[in-house]
């Protein structure tokens, strides 16, 4: 079984030495830094990868919530926050935290927490498998990974009808935005941030849900949380370790993924 990569952040160095200790029990866990703040745990993060982190929320400077809004979305955790103050449970579940455990920690409590995030990792995997089958598919017959999708479960061809418009609710109001005005797509959890007519508008979908809504034709994804108009690249420029960042009209930088670069002999 594969470790699962974690870092611990607390401005408290009796409170990470304590979690230390806990965690040592599980096999499968394997501590790779620790942080005593959010600036140090930002850097971690984008350096090391890990799989968890357990986060305190109240720190000087950068807490925890913040954070997890600075990190970008393809370098997301999963988030265990730690707190002694339960009154942030309801705020943490928003940011779509695994779990919450408050201090001191009760080891049933992090045991639970640690089969949650098994858990996680686990349907994870299975979605990344499924991502590289139906990404080998897409380079090889040039088809959406959505529309594929539906092909299979539905048994047949479907037609390529799609909406001009794409409906946002926000409260009472609903925002019609018109489909050939995207200009991107990333996702933030349960949430879609469309980015139209240099405004952000947030919806309530699935990354899969809203890319069956977007023709192929004009829209294709560039990043496991990235959809992008491809009549809006203005310019595909060359990274390191394979990947390429795409610079947008208005000057926008999106990041496209080695496993999406075949995708750049459709593009240019």
């Amino acid at each position: 079984m594969s470790k699962i990569k974690t870092i611990i952040v607390d401005d408290e160095s009796l409170a990470r030495r304590g979690l230390t200790i806990r965690l040592e029990k599980y096999n499968d866990v394997e501590l790779i830094a620790q942080c005593k703040n959010g600036r140090e745990a930002l850097a971690s993060i984008e350096e090391l990868s890990p799989d968890l982190v357990f986060l305190d929320i109240q720190m000087p400077g950068i807490d925890g919530f913040e954070v997890v809004r600075k990190i970008q979305a393809d370098s997301m955790p999963l988030i265990v926050f730690v707190t002694a103050f339960d009154q942030y449970a309801v705020d943490a579940f928003e940011v779509h935290a695994v779990d919450y455990v408050l201090k001191p920690i009760d080891e049933e409590r992090l045991n639970t927490a640690i089969e949650r995030v098994r858990l996680q990792l686990k349907q994870s995997d299975e979605q990344n498998q499924k991502q590289r089958l139906m990404d080998l598919i897409t380079n090889i017959t040039g088809e959406s990974a959505a529309k594929i999708d539906e092909m299979l479960a539905k048994g047949n061809d479907i037609g390529e009808n799609y909406p001009e418009k794409i409906a946002i609710k926000d409260g009472g109001e609903t925002t019609l935005v018109l489909s050939k005005d995207i200009a991107w797509v990333d996702a933030a959890g349960d949430y879609m941030c469309v980015h139209a007519n240099d405004q952000v508008h947030v919806l309530r979908s699935t990354m899969k849900s809203l890319e069956a809504k977007l023709n192929p034709n004009n829209f294709q994804r560039v990043h496991r949380s990235t959809i992008v108009n491809l009549e809006m690249i203005e310019k595909v420029c060359s990274h390191i370790n394979g990947e390429y960042f795409l610079v947008l009209k208005g000057g926008s930088r999106l990041k496209m993924s080695r496993s999406y670069r075949d995708k750049i002999k459709h593009i240019i």
